[in-house]
C-alpha cells in the first residue's frame, strides 16, 4: 500500500500544477504550467479552455516525469479547481461555445444590482449561503446563454453543457463520458440548494439557467469516473476526489475538527473555518459553503473571500515595476520597520468579504516626500493581512468566540514577513506547514479515501508542522493600525 500513488491536479486561475503523492503524504513530483489570462474590456477576465487543458496535460507529464513514474502507477485521480469559473460547451462537439468567465470577472455586476432591487437576495441567501454577486457561477451561465447567438435554444435542446473547471477536467478525462460536478463546487453556483445538496427549480428561474444544462451533483471522496481517451494518460484510473480550491485546502491542513480555520494565500486570499454538519448563515458579510461530502456526510464552512492577494504582489511587479519578481517584495519591504502611514488597500477588482462592493478601487494613502518603494512594499503586504483580518473578525463575530490559531497555505505564505504580520494585526498564531501546497496535496487525500486507499486518521497525520507565527505588538498599536486601516477601506470605497 505505500507504493500507491496519487494525482493531484490542481488547475488554478494562472497556472495548473499537478502534485504525485503518496499514501503517507510524501510528494514524489511536481509540476506547474501558466497559461494567458484575457482581459477584453475593464473589469472583464476570460480564460481560452484549451490553454487551460494544454496546462493540465503538460503539467501531468511534468509531475510524473519528475517522480519517475509512468500513469500505470497512479492509482487515483483527484481533482482540485479554480472555483466559479464558468463554462459552457457543446455536447457532440466537446467545444467551449465561448472563453471561460473567471470568478474575478465583474461583467455580471450589474444584473446583480437588478436581482437585488428585484427583492430576491433574501431568498437566494436563504437557500444558497451566498450573497447575489458577479463572483459566482449563476449570472456568468446565463450572461454566456444570452451572449451567443442562438446559445438559449441550443441549451433547451439539450445540446449544451455547463460546469465550472472540475466539471470540464471530468468531462475531458473521460473522453466526454461522464457530466458531473462535486457538491462543493455546486454550492457556488447559486443554483444548489444548501441543505438538499441538489439544483433547485426556482434559483434556476431566479436566474434563467435551464436545467437541462447542468452537470450531476456528486460527492467530494467517491470514484465519479474512470479515465479514457486522454492520451497522456492510461485509461481506467478512478477520478476519486473532487473538491473547489478553498475547500481542498481546509481538508488539506486536516481541519476536520468544528472552530479549525485556515487562510490560502493564493491571487486572492481566502479564510474558511469549519463549522461542522449544520447550516449556519453569516450575519457579517461571509458566504457559508458546503466544506465537504466524505463518506455520505456533509461537512459545511464559513467562507470569507478577498479577492486580491498575491496579485496585489504581482500588480507591484507587472504594474508598477518597483519589482522585478514577487519573491523581491519581503526583501524589499523588509528595508524599512513600519510603513510609516503609507496604506494600500488592494481592492484591484472591487471588494469581497465583507463588504461585498464591486465599485470599490485600490488606493495608495499616505504618502509623503519620504515615502520610497520599500513602505509601498510594506503597505502592500500589510494590505493583504489587513483584508485577511477583516474575514476573520466577522468568522469570530459569526462563530461567537475568537480565533486563537490559523493555518495557512499557498504561495505567499511562504513570505514571512507576511505572516508575522498577519500574526500581529489579527492576534492569532498562524500555523504553516511544510507543504504549502494544501490544496492540491488536500484533493490527493480526498482521492485516497474516495478510492478507499486510506482512511481520515491517515488523511490527518499526512499533516506536518513547520514554523509557526505568534503576535509580537500590543493591543493600542494594534487598534491604531486598524482604525487607520478603516479610514483607508472607505476611503477606496468612495474612489
Amino acid at each position: 500500500m505505500p507504493d500507491k500513488l496519487l494525482l493531484a491536479i490542481d488547475q488554478g486561475t494562472t497556472g495548473s500544477t499537478a502534485l504525485v503523492v503518496t499514501l503517507t503524504g510524501e510528494t514524489r513530483g511536481r509540476a506547474t504550467v501558466d497559461f494567458p489570462q484575457h482581459f477584453p474590456k475593464p473589469g472583464w477576465v476570460e480564460h481560452d479552455a484549451k490553454e487551460i487543458w494544454s496546462s493540465v496535460e503538460a503539467a501531468v507529464k511534468g509531475a510524473l516525469a519528475k517522480a519517475g513514474v509512468r500513469g500505470e502507477d497512479v492509482a487515483a485521480i483527484g481533482i482540485t479547481n479554480q472555483r466559479e469559473t464558468t463554462l459552457v460547451w457543446d455536447r457532440k462537439t466537446h467545444e467551449p461555445i465561448h472563453r471561460a468567465i473567471v470568478w474575478q470577472c465583474r461583467r455580471t455586476a450589474d444584473t446583480c444590482k437588478q436581482l437585488e432591487a428585484d427583492g430576491v437576495s433574501p431568498r437566494v441567501r436563504d437557500k444558497t449561503g451566498l450573497v447575489l454577486d458577479a463572483y459566482f457561477s449563476g449570472t456568468k451561465v446565463a450572461w454566456i446563454l444570452d451572449a451567443v447567438d442562438g446559445a438559449r435554444a441550443r441549451a433547451d435542446r439539450g445540446e449544451l453543457a455547463f460546469g465550472t473547471i472540475d466539471c470540464f477536467l471530468v468531462h475531458r478525462l473521460t473522453g466526454g463520458d461522464v457530466h458531473a460536478t462535486d457538491v462543493t463546487n455546486a454550492s457556488r453556483t447559486l443554483l444548489m440548494d444548501l441543505r438538499s445538496l441538489a439544483w433547485d427549480d426556482e434559483l434556476l428561474r431566479i436566474f434563467r439557467v435551464p436545467a437541462s444544462v447542468l452537470p450531476k451533483i456528486v460527492g467530494s471522496a467517491e470514484v465519479v469516473a474512470h479515465t479514457r481517451g486522454v492520451g497522456f494518460l492510461p485509461d481506467g484510473i478512478p477520478i476519486a476526489g473532487i473538491a473547489g480550491d478553498q475547500q481542498a485546502a481546509l481538508f488539506g491542513q486536516a481541519c476536520f475538527d468544528e472552530g479549525d480555520a485556515k487562510c490560502t494565500y493564493g491571487t486572492g486570499a481566502f479564510a474558511l473555518a469549519n463549522i461542522g454538519k449544520r447550516v449556519v448563515l453569516s450575519e457579517r458579510g461571509l458566504v457559508t459553503t458546503v466544506a465537504w461530502k466524505v463518506g455520505g456526510e456533509t461537512t459545511y464552512a464559513l467562507e470569507g473571500s478577498a479577492f486580491i492577494a498575491g496579485a496585489a504582489v504581482q500588480w507591484l511587479r507587472d504594474g508598477l515595476g518597483i519589482i522585478q519578481s514577487a519573491s523581491e517584495v519581503e526583501a524589499l519591504a523588509s528595508q524599512v520597520s513600519s510603513s510609516e502611514g503609507v496604506t494600500f488597500v488592494p481592492a484591484l477588482a472591487g471588494l469581497g468579504a465583507p463588504y461585498w462592493d464591486p465599485n470599490a478601487r485600490g488606493t495608495i494613502g499616505g504618502l509623503t516626500r519620504g515615502s520610497t518603494r520599500a513602505h509601498v512594499a510594506r503597505a502592500t503586504l500589510e494590505g493583504i493581512a489587513f483584508s485577511v483580518l477583516d474575514l476573520l473578525g466577522a468568522m469570530a463575530a459569526d462563530a461567537g468566540r475568537p480565533l486563537t490559531k490559523l493555518r495557512v497555505d499557498g504561495g505567499a505564505c511562504a513570505n514571512g514577513l507576511l505572516m508575522q504580520t498577519q500574526a500581529d494585526l489579527a492576534n492569532v498564531i498562524v500555523e504553516r506547514p511544510t507543504e504549502i501546497e494544501s490544496t492540491g496535496r488536500g484533493a490527493a487525500m480526498l482521492a485516497g479515501l474516495g478510492a478507499g486507499l486510506s482512511d481520515i486518521g491517515a488523511v490527518r497525520r499526512m499533516w506536518k508542522h513547520d514554523r509557526s507565527f505568534s503576535p509580537t505588538i500590543g493591543e493600542a498599536e494594534r487598534a491604531q493600525r486598524t482604525a487607520a486601516w478603516r479610514r483607508a477601506v472607505a476611503a477606496a470605497r468612495l474612489a
